[in-house]
């Protein structure tokens, strides 16, 4: 209880609970559609709107918001095209850290943020970070909340969605669009690693359990907000970066995860064998 004392690590745990929900919502829609690579294409795209943004003097994360935004329709344009979307994720990348490091070569002076770009601080989260997220989650779970159905038959079978004549095309524009301002407004307060992490790990782990879609959403935001806490918890008393803690204790959750399953199935082939003798 001592730590609520301080303003800053008040701030550090609204954010974890907010941005557990919000990556809940969106690595169980990127994981079930097999895309969690598309986190690292869009944050690496960012990184060449960041790059122009410090070029011409504007401010970067508006400029990385648009090369954000801008990559994730053209991952889904490619897509739409017969290009694989896992080669279509490689070429947003590739695209976006070679804009990247060519404007930042060409800026004048160094660059100070791309550390906290590349790594985060989630300990520097402010109040109008906060806000500005609190709106972004609301408006996301809005949309699950009217689109839930639609969403889900996307995740599994995009195809028979189709037969079905849902709006697929327009599912997953929106979702792609909501996974790129993700990653806009959460990588300055966490940093690459910690986001691509959140976006796949409780997920990954929530999968060796359920295979339905809203116990995996639920179980995610639990594995999510569980490392979160932990992470900054430990993080404060050893005197390690948050982020680091916080990925480490999610691999470990993972891991016994992982263990715990497969006694589950030994335990369950075991009484399975004795009920058939």
């Amino acid at each position: 209880m001592e730590l609520l004392a301080y303003p800053f690590f008040r701030n550090a745990l609204l954010g974890v609970v907010l941005i557990s929900v919000a990556s809940a919502l969106i690595g169980t829609y990127i994981v079930t559609r097999r895309m969690v690579f598309i986190s690292g294409g869009l944050t690496h795209a960012c990184f060449g709107g960041l790059g122009l943004g410090y070029f011409m003097g504007w401010p970067p994360m508006a400029t990385a918001a648009v090369f954000a935004v801008g990559s994730a329709l053209g991952v889904e344009w490619l897509s739409r095209r017969r290009v694989r979307e896992d080669s279509a994720i490689a070429v947003v990348w590739a695209l976006g850290m070679a804009l990247g490091i060519l404007f930042v070569f060409m800026s004048s002076g160094y660059v100070p943020e791309l550390n906290a770009f590349l790594f985060g601080n989630v300990l520097t989260i402010t109040s109008a970070d906060l806000w500005l997220f609190a709106s972004f989650t609301g408006l996301l779970a809005l949309f699950y909340i009217c689109f839930y159905r639609v969403v889900v038959s996307v995740s599994f079978d995009e195809n028979f969605a189709r037969v079905l004549r849902l709006p697929v095309r327009t599912v997953n524009i929106i979702m792609t669009v909501f996974v790129a301002v993700a990653i806009v407004l959460t990588i300055r307060m966490i940093g690459i690693m910690l986001l691509m992490s959140l976006l796949s790990l409780p997920q990954m782990t929530a999968e060796t359990f359920t295979r339905r879609y809203m116990p995996m959403l639920m179980w995610s935001a639990v594995i999510s907000l569980t490392g979160g806490v932990t992470g900054l918890v430990v993080s404060y008393y050893i005197s390690v970066p948050a982020s680091a803690a916080v990925v480490l204790v999610l691999v470990a959750i993972y891991g016994i995860g992982l263990i715990v399953a497969r006694c589950l199935r030994l335990r369950h082939r075991s009484v399975v064998r004795r009920l058939q003798e």
